[in-house]
């Protein structure tokens, strides 16, 4: 289950059930949901306080949803005039209770998100887990699959939910002891919201169980983790859970339009304090703020158990004013490529929520950046189709993407560790704005990095390509494939690496698209290796071999055109290489083909590509191709030679780790002439 789909639910505590109108169903989890859950509750966290931080997470994002339903008008049945969390021990039961008066969840949601772990991602995060080496990395990944509402488990025997959605009259009780089964029942007139209990372990020091009852264990970890929440946040102080629940219940301080910063200067109910804050981050100065509060808010808006890269603060003022609170994850989130991620930063409107992963705020290659952009000017009754027609919103956009820009381009110049992280976790995703965002290409091009012949190990930026070039030199060089080996092993790299030539080396799939939109980088225009023509010479060379290549493009005249009309079906053209200096033969395109790996990912997505025929280059000082060329001028059995013509395109197909039309025809003909030469 993901921690923020809990955290669209909401509900109170197991004892305030008035009836139960059906009989509770036992369900059993998924086998790998109770694997996973078994290793949560026993080798997972070193850090066992953080289960308080994940739930308060939830009931937080089900009180923010609330509000946005009340403002787009929905008809509610939930009282929006206190909205709150409460905290709630009881030290005789040895229970803890965290509930909110949120949005709620439905029977059905409970049914399709509490019931299982991380359907998605099970398997896959079972996997990692046992690869994972320690605890800490162990904990990363459990954060990773966004499972925070089954942290409870980590400090209870049995934890029992119980959820009313603010649309419906009856609710949900959830209950489980982690062992592989849970029940499911109606509650009739449940209380609003969503209520979590914990049903305690006894303490262990040995274990870093500590006593959640405690309240200064309670405020402790609140202060720590949570003090941001924009709602407050309740503990009941004097009281038995049952007292001081009425009493928070009985609280009233504001009418449904009230801010949730309003709210926080309203008095506690009877009996109970307010532990947070409640102080929007993005409002207060960076000297106010320390390093660690930062992070947890982070960890609050993102699901994500490990610090930010990078924390960028933003404020604007003059025309219209907006606050921005943005973060640069550290790990690239599982779903970064998946077609159903969530992508964009929240948005508030004079610090009332108004939508979650606000997609006209950031673009697509940027999705992976989180945080929250407070405007001043927009309406409250702002919805994402207004969004896309809002001036305000694309100039904040267009800004907040230069500073990120320029913030990773700062990393790239004075942090270079820093900078290979985020490189290495985003680069992927990052290259895709080289399609699209034409405004800011340039830009993105500084920033990227790419393998290339220089260093086996480190990557390259293209700025550093261009100091390296070589006088005379006017292309950036470049080869895309599948992977380095093959690109280095391929023939199109023979003269390169025989003139000292730098090549990049793109692998990634991404790169097969840009390359053929993005024309220069400073002046330098791209060229691939593998199409068109390619002469490395000076031009004190040129006039050095230029009577050596009349003389052989006249000697080999004939054998070419003899082999584009045999090979026609195959190829556009047979023609002499430059760019050969150990391999027979090699495949190129024109200037302006579609590589084969670009046709092949274009088919895959369901477009009828029609074959482009490429170019058979010959190294005119192999000795394969020498004798050929003997043999078609003495008059050579012309079955023969057309068969050795396509084990020769068919060899210089697989050395570019191309495929073959016909393998099984190719295999015969090898083994034909294999056998003669015994």
């Amino acid at each position: 289950m993901n921690s923020s789909a809990c955290g669209t639910s909401s509900s109170e505590c197991p004892q305030e059930r008035k009836k139960v109108s059906t009989k509770a169903e036992t369900f059993e989890f998924q086998v790998e949901a109770r694997q996973l859950l078994q290793l949560m509750i026993h080798s997972i966290y070193s850090n066992k306080d953080v289960f308080l931080r994940e739930l308060i997470s939830n009931a937080s994002d089900a009180l923010d949803k609330l509000r946005l339903e009340k403002l787009r008008g929905t008809e509610l049945r939930a009282d929006t005039s206190d909205l709150h969390i409460a905290i709630e021990a009881d030290r005789d039961r040895r229970t803890l209770t965290v509930r909110d008066n949120g949005i709620g969840m439905t029977h059905e949601e409970v049914v399709d998100l509490i019931g299982t772990i991380a359907k998605s991602g099970t398997a896959k995060l079972l996997q990692e887990l046992k690869e994972a080496k320690d605890s800490a990395a162990s904990q990363d990944l459990i954060g990773q699959f966004g499972v925070g509402f089954y942290s409870g488990f980590m400090v209870a025997d049995k934890v029992t939910l119980v959820t009313r959605h603010a649309t419906q009259t009856s609710g949900t009780r959830w209950e489980s002891d982690g062992q592989g089964t849970y029940t499911i029942e109606t509650v009739e007139d449940a209380p609003q919201g969503t209520a979590v209990t914990l049903h305690l372990k006894p303490e262990d020091a040995e274990d870093r169980l500590f006593d959640y009852t405690s309240d200064h264990k309670i405020r402790e970890i609140v202060k720590r983790y949570s003090d941001f929440i924009t709602w407050p946040i309740r503990m009941a102080t004097g009281k038995k859970a049952a007292d001081s629940s009425e009493a928070a219940g009985a609280e009233k301080s504001g009418d449904g339009g009230e801010s949730p910063d309003s709210a926080a200067n309203a008095d506690s109910a009877p009996g109970a304090e307010t532990l947070n804050s409640m102080k929007a981050l993005w409002a207060r100065s960076r000297e106010e703020v320390s390093d660690d509060e930062y992070h947890e808010f982070y960890k609050h808006i993102s699901h994500d158990w490990n610090d930010p890269l990078e924390t960028i603060r933003m404020q604007a003022e003059g025309t219209f004013e907006y606050q921005a609170l943005l973060f640069i994850p550290s790990v690239a989130p599982p779903d970064l490529f998946l077609r159903e991620r969530k992508r964009g930063v929240q948005l508030y409107v004079k610090r009332v929520f108004i939508m979650d992963d606000c997609e006209d705020l950031m673009p697509e290659y940027l999705r992976f950046v989180k945080g929250v952009v407070d405007a001043q000017d927009l309406s409250l009754n702002v919805s994402r189709e207004t969004l896309q027609q809002d001036r305000q919103i694309q100039l904040m956009r267009r800004r907040l993407v230069k500073k990120l820009l320029a913030t990773v381009k700062d990393m790239m110049s004075g942090d270079a560790e820093r900078y290979a992280t985020f490189w290495k976790q985003f680069g992927r995703a990052v290259k895709e704005g080289l399609l699209d965002d034409f405004e800011n290409r340039d830009a993105i091009l500084e920033i990227c990095s790419f393998a290339s012949t220089h260093d086996a190990e480190k990557p390259v930026t293209l700025r550093q390509y261009i100091d390296r070039m070589k006088d005379g030199q006017q292309h950036i060089y470049y080869m895309t494939g599948e992977s380095r080996t093959v690109i280095e092993n391929s023939p199109h790299m023979e003269a390169f690496r025989a003139k000292g030539y730098e090549v990049l080396l793109l692998t990634d799939p991404i790169d097969e698209m840009w390359v053929g939109s993005v024309p220069e980088f400073d002046g330098k225009a791209f060229q691939s290796i593998a199409k068109g023509q390619v002469d490395l010479d000076t031009e004190e060379e040129k006039k050095e071999v230029e009577a050596e290549r009349e003389r052989l493009q006249k000697e080999f005249g004939d054998l070419l055109s003899w082999m584009t009309t045999a090979l026609g079906e195959k190829v556009k053209e047979v023609r002499l290489s430059s760019r050969l200096t150990t391999s027979p033969a090699c495949i190129v395109g024109d200037t302006y083909d579609m590589t084969p790996a670009l046709e092949n990912m274009f088919r895959a997505m369901g477009q009828d590509m029609p074959q482009v025929k490429r170019i058979l280059e010959l190294n005119p000082t192999h000795p394969l191709v020498t004798g050929l060329r003997e043999a078609h001028a003495s008059g050579g059995e012309t079955e023969a030679l057309a068969e050795t013509a396509e084990l020769l395109h068919g060899m210089a197909l697989l050395a570019e780790g191309g495929e073959l039309t016909d393998p099984q025809r190719f295999i015969t003909l090898l083994a034909d002439r294999l056998q003669r030469t015994l």
